[in-house]
């Protein structure tokens, strides 16, 4: 894999300059989303890691469904330079990476002070409008009310009034002393930095930064700064949220991850007032996902667990969504609806330890491709023993059109190439498309369903497969 150019953290003319944590395999959802999510430009990608650069606010960025988390980018370089295995020589380049270029730094706090001041400001508009101040009393009785003041409670008035402007005055003087010391702080903070890269060269230079925070700036303000070297590329960024992007507040109880979940309904491309289906739900991840993005869609979830089903119903009452997705107690091999009813499914095919299917797999899709609509798509999340079994048990002799043109949709190859033109980032584009492709090469299991996309991605300690189908024909047919 070749190595990564030099990319400054340097906030360009069109916007700032971020990068995104995805789990393996979800790089290609990522790159999607950043595209239509934050319009963003200049987006590559290398393994686990999506780079771009966006004008977008902080509450655009907040809405990521397929990251894990987000950064601003300080530095991406080439990998450390380390010829020996001398302790002293690799701690030297690190020094070396750090204080090179202090103004990458300077230029990523700056950026993320903008976008927190900017997204504050918001926050009291917000706040303003919410609560307009109350109408105020019309000019007469105003004018009334001063005719009827007496000398006394003249008087008073203003010995309250010159009270007041000497409070005023001390409070202006005191902020201003504040601002002033914090300028000159601000000022010290630079030239030291500007003062320590001058003297890089020097023998003698030696430091050591350790920063932590506790209390209620902590609640603002995160320590942390995100640091990967490996043989491919070093990466330098500040993290700018302190809770990932992955945790999702409206999930009370976590089944499936929640990034995985967004990207199986993600690739359903669901239409508004379509007719989603999980056969499966279990917890009801996917349709939480689902229904939080695309929401004016009637939702069904089915499971034959009672503990299931009563988890899915706390945790769509605690995202308030109990209104919108319909839940039934039915088994996935007969399900309670007219053929050709549903326009899409979207399904987590349970595996592991607890779940056995085997060639219940078969049957599963089987009883899918029945409910499911001519033109209607499948998502499913499969293990590599259902994929494995799926392809083993391939009886239709149609075969996937190499160009996608029964879909309209891009190839799988356009869908997985990077904006960029790192080499790295176009390696790992040629090894995601091989996987996916991979999925493909076969003909499809049963007479009615294509395959269209295939991406391999990781659930931590094992990999599935999230597979799209399309019915193109009736099964009678």
């Amino acid at each position: 894999m070749a190595a990564v150019p030099t990319d400054s953290g340097s906030r360009p003319a069109a916007g700032a300059r971020f990068f995104c944590t995805a789990g393996r395999g979800l790089e290609p959802f990522l790159m999607r989303e950043v595209r239509a999510r934050l319009a963003a430009t200049q987006v590559e990608y290398i393994s686990g890691k999506v780079f771009f650069t966006t004008c977008s606010d902080l509450n655009m960025l907040k809405k990521l469904k397929s990251a894990e988390r987000l950064f601003l980018l300080i530095k991406k370089q080439f990998p450390l330079n380390v010829s020996s295995v001398s302790k002293g020589k690799i701690l030297s380049e690190i020094q070396r990476l750090i204080n090179d270029d202090p103004e990458s730094w300077l230029n990523a706090i700056s950026t993320w002070k903008n976008l927190l001041e900017l997204d504050a400001k918001k926050d009291k508009l917000f706040q303003r409008a919410a609560n307009p101040p109350k109408r105020k009393v019309e000019e007469n009785d105003i004018i009334n009310a001063k005719k009827l003041k007496t000398e006394q409670s003249q008087e008073l008035q203003e010995s309250g009034e010159c009270l007041l402007e000497k409070q005023t005055e001390e409070e202006t003087q005191e902020q201003g002393d504040f601002f002033t010391e914090r300028e000159k702080s601000q000022e010290a903070f630079q030239n030291d930095v500007v003062k320590a890269a001058d003297a890089k060269n020097q023998k003698d230079l030696t430091f050591r930064v350790s920063c932590r925070c506790s209390g209620a700036i902590a609640k603002t303000f995160t320590a942390q700064i995100f640091i990967h070297l490996n043989d491919i590329y070093s990466v330098l960024g500040i993290p700018v949220f302190r809770i990932p992007l992955a945790s999702r507040a409206y999930i009370k109880t976590a089944g499936l991850r929640s990034t995985i979940a967004w990207a199986l309904a993600s690739l359903a491309e669901i239409q508004a007032g379509a007719f989603v289906l999980d056969p499966m739900c279990g917890l009801g991840t996917i349709l939480l996902e689902a229904a939080k993005e695309w929401p004016d869609v009637y939702y069904v979830g089915a499971d034959v667990s009672d503990s299931q089903l009563l988890g899915a119903y706390d945790n769509l009452k605690a995202a308030g969504l109990k209104n919108k997705i319909e839940l039934l107690q039915v088994s996935v091999i007969d399900l309670p609806l007219p053929s050709e009813s549903v326009d899409i499914i979207i399904s987590d095919i349970p595996f592991g330890k607890k779940f056995k299917l085997g060639e219940d797999i078969k049957s599963i899709l089987q009883e899918m491709e029945r409910v499911l609509h001519v033109g209607g798509a499948i998502v499913l999340l499969l293990s590599e023993e259902h994929h494995r079994r799926l392809k083993d048990g391939e009886q239709s002799s149609i075969p996937l059109n190499s160009k996608d043109s029964h879909t309209g949709e891009p190839s799988i190859k356009k869908c997985l190439k990077p904006g960029g033109k790192t080499g790295t980032s176009e390696t790992v584009s040629s090894s995601l498309e091989a996987s996916s492709q991979e999925c493909l090469d076969k003909t499809p299991p049963f007479g009615s369903l294509v395959p269209v996309e295939c991406h391999k991605v990781s659930l931590g300690r094992t990999d599935a497969f999230i597979c799209k189908y399309r019915k193109l024909h009736s099964l009678g047919l």
